[in-house]
């Protein structure tokens, strides 16, 4: 009797432990298959690791740190050359360096690879977003966001970055030998000039912190069990969601009435999203993901690149000067009209040769992800249909084959046509951000009214960059600040 009663209990053990080892060898068999079929092709060098967890480990390590280039990928180019495999969060991947590569696969985007992101962030950002659009789709949705772009909106546009930027600078930094946390106040300022300059909505008190809370699960294992990252993320997404649907609605109501003020908000990319949405070119759904994906892609970069503009600045000093008389020359041709317009901006080329020199050191993005949608010849190697492709801006920032002695920070350098494909830190391709000419002004605009009106000085000019998941200065960029007068 007890004999028989151990059998009954350890039967279903025994049922459950045969079936998981069935389950288990059905993937490896599988695996091996399918691995056994690809290898008949050349393939890139490279190891791949054990099944799903590949070299992801190593990858995160050092993309905590920001080391990623240093401690993942450059040990692999000396050991295999510019393009080799790995296997990264489950997906067997190829990564490429080179302005070439960049151009081969950036410019191929819908041809021969579709861009790729992690299930979580296409999950955040919304599955109607342009990032996961291809085709007709894509083109429509980049048409419009182009449109609010076009020079004739830059111009009506620039007065507004002035005043918006004016009023953050006056209500923040208006003490004697005050300490500000540069990093933080660039996030609150861009946030708000992508949402009330560009897209034309007024920003309610608790926004930004959502948005943030969003961020923080774009690139975290996408569970859902209470507490977890993602989860956090995604409640916060569906309080934006709540939020712009209103928003949208009461804009559709404007516009339909024909309440809507004349010239006031016509040059504003909701506008503009909303009158597509009217005409049917749009969904409601696909208005609210591409507002939340354009906020995601402008203010964070952004912020970060005029951090790292002014980290360089204050590590340089003659660059400084020579940034200094720039905007002076700026100012004595303006009077005491200190608003400036789309032509003084133009005419900051030192300044911008300086932000693009401190984003090719610190570039916002590591680089991105691609699909492989057909198999793929490239460098004498085979990328399979369906394995993933990593293109990195550090392969060529810091690569001495386009940049000479790339370590060093040198504006001058951009006095020069670069490479194509050489400087990447909006990507490139049909995908090229949308936003650019927006960061461009942003980064302009607010160095400007930084030099001419305040004193200011770096509290710790070595401060780590850590990425979590995108790059940013640890202890928030602290800088002691002064009016001039």
């Amino acid at each position: 009797m007890a004999l028989s009663l151990l059998s009954l209990i350890n039967f279903p053990l025994s049922f459950s432990l045969s079936i998981f080892f069935i389950i288990v060898f059905s993937i490896l068999l599988k695996h091996y298959k399918g691995y056994k079929h690809i290898t008949k092709k050349k393939l890139p060098p490279g190891e791949m690791g054990l099944p799903w967890i590949g070299e992801t480990i190593e990858f995160y390590k050092a993309q905590k740190k920001n080391k990623l280039f240093e401690e993942f990928v450059q040990p692999r180019i000396e050991k295999y050359g510019k393009t080799f495999k790995t296997r990264l969060m489950g997906s067997p991947t190829v990564v490429v360096c080179g302005a070439e590569a960049n151009m081969f696969f950036l410019s191929n985007e819908f041809k021969l690879v579709i861009s790729s992101w992690p299930t979580s962030s296409v999950e955040l950002m919304g599955k109607n977003c342009i990032m996961e659009k291809q085709g007709d789709a894509h083109r429509c949705l980049r048409g419009i966001i182009s449109s609010s772009l076009a020079s004739f909106s830059l111009d009506a546009m620039v007065p507004k970055i002035c005043n918006t930027i004016q009023s953050h600078l006056d209500k923040n930094c208006n003490g004697q030998d005050q300490i500000i946390k540069l990093y933080h106040l660039t996030k609150s300022l861009t946030f708000k000039i992508v949402f009330e300059c560009f897209l034309g909505i007024v920003v309610k008190p608790g926004l930004l912190e959502t948005f943030e809370r969003v961020l923080e699960g774009a690139f975290s294992p996408p569970f859902k069990f209470p507490g977890s990252k993602f989860s956090r993320a995604k409640n916060a997404r569906l309080k934006i969601e709540k939020i712009l649907v209103e928003v949208i609605r009461e804009k559709r109501r404007e516009i339909e009435l024909g309440e809507e003020k004349e010239g006031k908000l016509d040059e504003a990319l909701l506008s503009r999203l909303v009158k597509a949405l009217i005409r049917g070119e749009v969904s409601e759904e696909e208005v609210v993901d591409n507002v939340v994906l354009l906020v995601f892609a402008a203010h964070d970069t952004t912020s970060f690149a005029i951090a790292m503009t002014f980290r360089m600045l204050a590590h340089h000093p003659t660059c400084y000067s020579l940034l200094l008389q720039e905007h002076a020359n700026i100012m004595s041709n303006k009077g005491s009209d200190e608003i400036l317009s789309l032509e003084d901006t133009k005419r900051m080329k030192y300044t911008w040769q300086v932000a693009r020199e401190s984003m090719r050191l610190f570039p916002p993005i590591f680089g991105s992800f691609r699909k492989a949608i057909a198999d793929i010849e490239f460098e004498g190697f085979t990328i399979p249909k369906g394995w993933k492709v990593l293109w990195t801006t550090y392969g060529t920032h810091y690569s001495p084959d386009y940049f000479k002695e790339p370590q060093n920070f040198d504006p001058s350098r951009f006095e020069e046509p670069v490479q194509p494909y050489a400087f990447v830190p909006f990507g490139g391709g049909p995908r090229l951000c949308a936003g650019y000419q927006l960061a461009k002004l942003n980064i302009l605009i607010f160095v400007h009214y930084v030099v001419t009106r305040y004193d200011w000085s770096l509290i710790n000019p070595d401060e780590p960059i850590v990425m979590d998941p995108l790059p940013f200065p640890s202890k928030g960029m602290p800088i002691k600040i002064s009016p001039k007068f």
